[in-house]
């Protein structure tokens, strides 16, 4: 349900909060004050297809807000859970921002979502009638949508599992025709794809192989400098002749001499003593390396090669060895994934006949419940109309094309077909309906959905357009019907829609400064009873209006409580 509502710098509205509350509110005034733009600004907030042309002239900018009570609805639960929308306090933010720059944003509790997950979130909150649906009514390949809708929880299972089961179907087929159709690029692929499996696999790289590879070339091919900084590295630590541990040692010898003498000396000579047995380490070391160095040339050939491959490798397939390998993987599972061959590809062709068996029999189910489910909906539109005024009316679903080709939602075509008049023959809706009828037929249809779909606020933006008189007043009371089940917002200029509501809001415009603005006012009880009579009247209201709007008003209370003793 929608609690409130605010608009800022959107047409010729300046600035604009309303509450809103259960049941039916009406929306009166002018023609051109501004009414249809209010249901506009609710549209986009729905995730309606926006335009700078909205924004207030002389603004950068719109913003709209809409605070709804979450829908209790498990679809909606699951839609709410995949956007990462919090939803503690059962109440929902929906905002949305447009820019003269074309820039869109849009919030729901705070979370910036994109305009399509918007639609998705709308389409459970506000549901619009006006010309579109009429439009629809008006499109035969729109009538199968509306037979769907009245189907029952088992009903829409039984749909959920043919589309899956059909979708999983066309695309083993699409998988198949590819397969065909590009076989040979498909093989050639394939063979690449072994090639570079082969020879990555041939070459069982190791993470880290690299990098020992190359501290070992540099070691083989500085092998002369090795050799020649050690030795002379020994010859001065350990020659026969002057070396360094000789005289470390005399000065090992001295300072221990004097060592007792002096704190300072004993440190000095601990400090002499640690140097000299390292300095007779290193020689050690360095003696050691000495014999076990030699110039193995096979040995760094070898080496080079290897690198030399590990580069090759790295130019084709990846930068360094974990991308290689990471890449190896890939196309390790692609080529097991598409493993072709003549017997799989007959073994898939096999599946597909099984599959489209399977999908068949489903769709022929769907085809036997959907003749069920369009029975009862003639049964009840055709008492809804006569509740209407079109007492005389037949109207009959006619199936036609079923058996011809499958689709998502099965073989079926249907088309709606009417008469109106007696003794004449059905023929398409398309045809025979007037703007008047079809806005009665098109109430009939909410009438009957309003109970099972679960919008929360159903908006009729002069749905009432063309009639008149009891038929007026019938149509008063099918929307008024409407609201038993969900809050409704209704854009009228029919006096008996407007006295039927439970709530009214008066639109008018005003000239400001030269600007021009739009207004909303809820109207109290004797403010109802001026604005029902303006509705009636025209420019001029005398006090026979006045009365008449009285007494509409005293009709709708009269009702309502006839409804509530029921």
């Amino acid at each position: 349900m929608l609690l409130e509502l605010t608009i800022k710098n959107f047409a010729i509205i300046s600035e604009l909060h309303l509450n809103f509350h259960k049941g039916m509110t009406a929306l009166t005034g002018e023609t051109g004050a501004g009414k249809s733009i209010i249901i506009d600004a609710l549209g986009l907030l729905a995730g309606g297809r926006g335009s700078s042309d909205y924004i207030r002239q002389g603004s950068e900018k719109c913003l709209l807000e809409g605070l709804f009570e979450v829908p209790q609805r498990e679809d909606f639960a699951l839609l709410i859970n995949e956007l990462g929308i919090d939803t503690e306090e059962e109440l929902l933010i929906v905002q949305r921002d447009m820019s003269m720059n074309g820039k869109n944003i849009c919030r729901v509790n705070g979370r910036t979502i994109t305009l399509a997950n918007l639609r998705r979130v709308g389409a459970f909150l506000v549901d619009i009638q006006g010309q579109n649906e009429h439009q629809e009514l008006l499109q035969p390949e729109r009538h199968l949508s509306f037979v769907d809708e009245f189907g029952d929880e088992k009903y829409n299972e039984t749909l959920k599992v043919y589309q899956r089961e059909y979708h999983e179907y066309r695309k083993l087929e699409q998988q198949i025709r590819k397969i065909q159709n590009n076989e040979q690029s498909f093989v050639q692929r394939m063979d690449m794809l072994r090639f570079q499996q082969e020879e990555i696999q041939q070459a069982q790289l190791q993470i880290g192989e690299e990098e020992t590879l190359l501290e070992e070339r540099d070691k083989l091919s500085n092998y002369q400098k090795i050799v020649d900084a050690f030795a002379q590295s020994y010859a001065a630590l350990a020659s026969e002749g002057s070396n360094s541990l000789d005289g470390v040692g005399m000065a090992l010898n001295e300072i221990q001499g004097i060592a007792h003498l002096d704190k300072e000396f004993e440190t000095i000579g601990e400090n002499v003593q640690t140097a000299y047995y390292l300095l007779q380490d290193a020689a050690a070391e360095i003696s050691r390396q000495i014999d076990n160095l030699e110039l193995d040339e096979e040995r760094l050939e070898v080496v080079e090669q290897r690198l030399d491959l590990i580069r090759q490798l790295k130019r084709k397939y990846g930068d360094s060895i974990p991308t290689i390998l990471e890449y190896t993987e890939k196309i390790s599972q692609e080529l097991a994934e598409a493993d072709f061959s003549e017997e799989n590809l007959e073994k898939m062709i096999q599946t597909l006949s099984k599959k489209e068996t399977h999908v068949w029999q489903l769709a022929e189910q769907i085809h036997q419940q959907r003749k069920l489910i369009a029975h009862r909906l003639e049964k009840e539109v055709v008492q809804e109309l006569k509740d209407l005024y079109m007492e005389n009316s037949q109207f009959e679903v006619v199936f036609k094309g079923q058996g011809k080709t499958l689709k998502e939602t099965g073989f079926d075509e249907v088309e709606f077909f009417l008469t109106t008049n007696p003794g004449e023959p059905l023929k398409p809706l398309v045809k025979v309906a007037s703007g008047g009828e079809l806005s009665r037929i098109l109430l009939a249809l909410k009438t009957i959905f309003s109970k099972t779909q679960g919008i929360t606020s159903i908006i009729f933006d002069e749905v009432d357009t063309g009639v008149s008189g009891r038929v007026a007043q019938a149509i008063a009371q099918k929307i008024s019907k409407i609201a038993r089940n969900s809050q409704v917002l209704c854009i009228t200029h029919l006096p008996q829609v407007a006295a039927i509501a439970d709530y009214q809001y008066y639109i008018a415009k005003k000239v400001q400064a030269g600007r021009t603005s739009t207004t909303v006012q809820q109207l109290a009880d004797t403010e109802r009873v001026q604005e029902i009579a303006r509705m009636l009247s025209g420019a001029e209201i005398t006090e026979l209006t006045i009365e008449h709007a009285r007494e509409l008003l005293q009709m709708a209370k009269e009702l309502d409580v006839s409804k509530t003793n029921k």
